[in-house]
């Protein structure tokens, strides 16, 4: 089979062979002498050979200088620009869009190239070890903070096992926050994995996040939180029992004593076993925040849910506005109980303005939303609602809202609570994955 080099060859050959046949024709049978006769058949013949090979190259040579291109951009050349482009005709549009291809790739090259240097600086500085497996499990990409901690350089780690290197237990672990010990370092592990593609082979992606430190900041500002509370209160509590207990001292030293001294001893001792047993319900609240147990996750129907715990308030009636018919994981105690006192509370600030209650739930984005709105006066602080033992209702607990957060995170959920605009009361939101 000809090549395309031979097909033009042969097409510009027979495209003038017609011409040629009919001059040779007319030319031997002139009047011409014979010496002329074979001079001019040399020259026509000359000629005809001539601007066939000439035609051949005009039409290869750009097809040679196309694909010298294309290997150059195979080579990842991106300088070489073809000239020509921008002719008024085929070749020139070619050309000019080999050219933009060539412009495109190299920016594209450019681009790629400074987002990896950032992605390998990021890497680099950043206080995550990453380690990246291939199928096999063998180490192909570790970042410094990695290096660290496994006290090896990348030379020595990448090419290597899971296995061999520690790693295999932690590619075994669920996600979560672990305890593990490495050559450079002991503490708090969060383990992420992730799989992705490359070299049409797939790969692991780790990632560990030491959170030692910053649960330990939190843990220093959760004690910091809970001497500060548990001291208001004891001063709250003992602070007057001590004074009390001077005065009734002072009292009963006095000599001759006053007339009236058994009343002032009868109130005095009734203060102080008052302040006592606000102390000691203190101290239970506190340590029902403490003992709140893990939920008992169960398909629980959120329909019937929000419906007992409506049928449970006496003390006004409930609008509901019923939402579809779904399912959610949780403990279906402790979810009641959070909706019990989120409905109590709208129900108390309801009464305070004769307002109503509206009770219901929506889904969006594979969440479902139970709200509860009241047309009472609104909260006028709602950055301290879930702080433990804030209250703003007159011999409330303050633990209602904490209690009701912690279950609701428990349940990987959360609640909100938000002065409703611009219509008048509160709305309370519990935000549960489907």
């Amino acid at each position: 089979m000809l090549n395309l080099d031979r097909r033009f060859l042969l097409m510009a050959f027979v495209a003038g062979l017609p011409a040629v046949i009919v001059a040779l024709i007319l030319l031997w049978t002139g009047s011409l002498v014979m010496p002329a006769k074979w001079a001019v058949t040399a020259l026509v013949l000359g000629l005809w050979l001539g601007c066939t090979f000439m035609l051949r190259e005009r039409i290869a040579r750009p097809l040679r200088t196309i694909s010298n291109m294309l290997a150059a951009l195979r080579e990842s050349d991106f300088s070489i620009r073809a000239r020509g482009a921008g002719a008024p005709d085929a070749l020139g549009a070619v050309l000019m869009e080999v050219n933009l291809l060539a412009e495109t790739m190299r920016t594209q090259r450019l681009d790629a190239q400074e987002a990896t240097a950032l992605l390998r600086a990021v890497m680099a500085e950043i206080d995550v070890a990453i380690f990246a497996f291939d199928s096999t499990r063998r180490l192909v990409l570790v970042n410094r903070y990695g290096e660290r901690l496994l006290a090896r350089s990348a030379e020595e780690l990448v090419g290597h096992e899971a296995d061999a290197l520690g790693l295999s237990a932690v590619l075994n672990r669920e996600f979560g926050i672990r305890e593990i010990s490495f050559p450079g370092g002991t503490g708090r592990w969060e383990i992420r994995r992730r799989g992705f593609w490359q070299g049409g082979q797939p790969h692991e992606l780790l990632v560990l996040t030491d959170v030692s430190q910053p649960l330990r900041e939190q843990e220093r500002q959760a004690w910091q939180r809970l001497i500060r509370v548990i001291g208001h209160e004891l001063n709250n509590s003992l602070a007057p029992i001590k004074s009390i207990a001077s005065s009734l001292g002072n009292l009963l030293a006095r000599t001759p004593q006053p007339d009236d001294w058994r009343d002032d001893m009868i109130r005095g001792l009734a203060i102080i076993g008052s302040r006592a047993d606000a102390l000691g319900r203190f101290t239970t609240a506190y340590a029902k925040l403490a003992r709140l147990p893990a939920p008992n996750i169960q398909p629980t129907p959120v329909a019937p849910l929000v419906r007992r715990v409506v049928g449970l308030e006496t003390r006004m009636p409930i609008t509901i506005r019923e939402g579809p018919d779904v399912i959610v994981p949780g403990d279906a105690d402790q979810l009641e109980q959070l909706l019990i006192n989120l409905l109590r509370n709208a129900v108390d600030a309801a009464l305070e303005t004769n307002g109503g209650v509206t009770a219901g739930w929506t889904t969006v984005d594979g969440h479902v939303h139970v709200w509860i709105e009241d047309e009472g006066p609104g909260v006028q602080s709602t950055g301290n609602l879930f702080v433990p033992f804030f209250t703003t209702k007159q011999g409330g607990s303050g633990i209602g809202l904490v209690l009701s957060r912690q279950i609701a995170e428990g349940h990987r959920g959360s609640v909100k609570l938000e002065n409703r605009s611009p219509d008048r009361g509160t709305r309370a939101t519990l935000t549960l994955p489907l």
